[in-house]
């Protein structure tokens, strides 16, 4: 595993390839049990929208999770052993105990390969988290944690007989007794305490007069006497006599010494572990990529930069959208990010990213390849070779969907229509044949263009080799008219062609993620 490089998969088979004590730090947002189903969905005008499944957040106790119960079980010198066998006699055979023993074998890969001074932020949320907190004592030890954190996820909403459910929690460890990364983060004072600051200096400047000595601080003090005052004071007696050179100190007309504050002295508030002032994605924020729980850029932010330095790893094993690996480039880090949606990692690279020089692991970079990808995993190569065409977004729907594994949207055209028809819906579909061609199923696909009323239709094969009757198919269904140009209704085009650089026979169409003007995709 390389910095400035994404990988495709499940977390848990490349972090097995990393060395031990090589990431400075962790930050992991993973499914959290919420019993969802998550997609992503983009309403383009008045059309439907085009959707794209992102992951399923729904744990069912079946024969893979078992066997990773009884493998921790059996295994003694496993971090998450002891947690585990306390946990299966309570939870039983449930979708909770299937997703803690997930979490179980991930969390211990990412202890081992975290530098001793390196540190570990779980995103999760109430469904979870206390058995998460369990989890990561087990792993990490109970004495390595630093703090709950929780932010403000959403605005105030009432929730049905119970308080509203407006936050999620952030479980902060570190690995060993000391050394970790720590860059104090500020946030900007309040009214009240900007109140305080009701002086002005010749020089424009606001301050106010604070307290120097420590009589009630439970930290302590330094008791001398300075000019005549004596007391337990909150600096030392060479720190005093800095100030006073500095022309920091105010003399009361009772003997007593204060300290001169000046407002643009302060960086602000130390932020401490409750974050209400970072808010949610809005439906209209510009950094808004329509991915399910996509976290603001300003939360990653201020993880990366407290716990790491410039040029430290960063890892992100669910890096989802990419939000932080967003944050660690802004913030001179070296990256790493690992996610199981081969649309996320494409979401990164050629949506969030697009300028950034990067490396991408575990997806197809020639036509054996994809056929290798198509042969382990069709669900996914499916999903992968959709995207393939730009504008098209894979259907939310993995089974059952009627043929159709892409849908899209030309942008808006006058005078969209053929002969036959005068006009037609904007939408686009795609379809993907994994394996050897079927006319049978270009046909089938042909009557779902006709019975959606499609504009158009994208066939989609690995080899580029279509048939006599495939071509006799396709002509049967005629062109249609957009703007001052004509395309076929339907065409068939190929995952060899991708690699050869050529883009299918389309108009314009709309990105499915913002309903802008999409970019026709570069050669990965």
């Amino acid at each position: 595993m390389q910095a400035g490089t994404l990988y495709h998969g499940d977390c848990l088979d490349w972090l097995e390839k990393r060395p031990s004590e090589s990431v400075d730090l962790v930050y992991l947002d993973p499914p959290f049990n919420s019993k969802t189903d998550y997609s992503i969905s983009r309403e383009i005008g008045s059309a439907t929208p085009a959707q794209m499944p992102a992951f399923s957040d729904t744990w069912r106790w079946d024969q893979a999770a078992e066997r990773r119960v009884t493998r921790i079980g059996q295994a003694g010198d496993h971090p998450a052993h002891r947690t585990v066998v306390a946990l299966r006699p309570q939870l039983c055979a449930s979708g909770m105990m299937a997703y803690l023993s997930y979490m179980a074998e991930r969390l211990a890969e990412l202890s081992r390969v975290l530098k001793p001074t390196g540190s570990i932020y779980l995103h999760c949320d109430p469904s979870a988290s206390h058995y998460l907190k369990l989890l990561m004592d087990g792993i990490f030890n109970p004495r390595r944690f630093l703090n709950e954190i929780i932010w403000r996820r959403t605005s105030a909403h009432s929730d049905t007989k119970r308080w509203g459910a407006s936050h999620d929690t952030i479980l902060f460890y570190a690995v060993g007794k000391e050394g970790w990364a720590w860059n104090q983060e500020y946030i900007p004072h309040d009214d009240d305490y900007l109140s305080q600051f009701n002086r002005v200096d010749p020089d424009g400047r606001r301050w106010q007069d604070d307290s120097l000595t420590a009589t009630g601080h439970s930290n302590g003090g330094y008791e001398y006497t300075y000019k005549g005052a004596k007391s337990l004071w909150r600096v030392s007696l060479e720190t005093m006599k800095r100030l006073d050179r500095e022309a920091s100190l105010h003399f009361t007309s009772t003997g007593g010494i204060r300290r001169n504050q000046y407002l643009d002295e302060l960086p602000g508030t130390p932020a401490q572990g409750l974050w209400t002032d970072i808010p949610p994605l809005n439906s209209q924020s510009k950094e808004r990529l329509g991915y399910p729980t996509q976290k603001p850029l300003a939360l990653l932010k201020r993880v990366v930069s407290a716990s790491s330095r410039a040029g430290d790893i960063v890892l992100d094993p669910f890096c989802g959208c990419g939000t932080t690996i967003e944050a660690a480039h802004q913030l001179d880090r070296r990256w790493v990010g690992i996610d199981v949606s081969a649309h996320a990692i494409n979401l990164i690279a050629e949506k969030r990213l697009p300028r950034v020089e990067m490396r991408i692991e575990g997806l197809p970079k020639d036509l054996d390849g994809a056929r290798k990808f198509a042969s382990a995993n069709r669900l996914d190569f499916e999903a992968w070779a959709v995207t393939r065409v730009p504008g098209l977004a894979p259907n939310a729907a993995r089974s059952g969907d009627e043929g159709i594994d892409g849908r899209g949207m030309l942008l808006p055209f006058e005078g969209v229509g053929t002969a036959a028809c005068a006009t037609v819906t904007r939408l686009v579909l795609g379809r993907v044949r994994a394996g050897k061609f079927s006319l049978a199923q270009l046909r089938d696909f042909c009557n779902v263009v006709r019975s959606e009323q499609a504009a158009l239709g994208v066939y989609i094969t690995l080899d580029s080799a279509p048939t006599a009757a495939a071509r006799r198919e396709l002509a049967g269904m005629g062109r249609v008219q957009v703007g001052s140009r004509d395309y076929p209704k339907v065409q068939m085009w190929s995952i060899q062609d991708y690699f050869e650089q050529r883009l299918p026979e389309l108009p314009g169409m709309a990105d499915p993620y913002t309903g802008q003007p999409d970019q026709p995709l570069l050669f990965q």
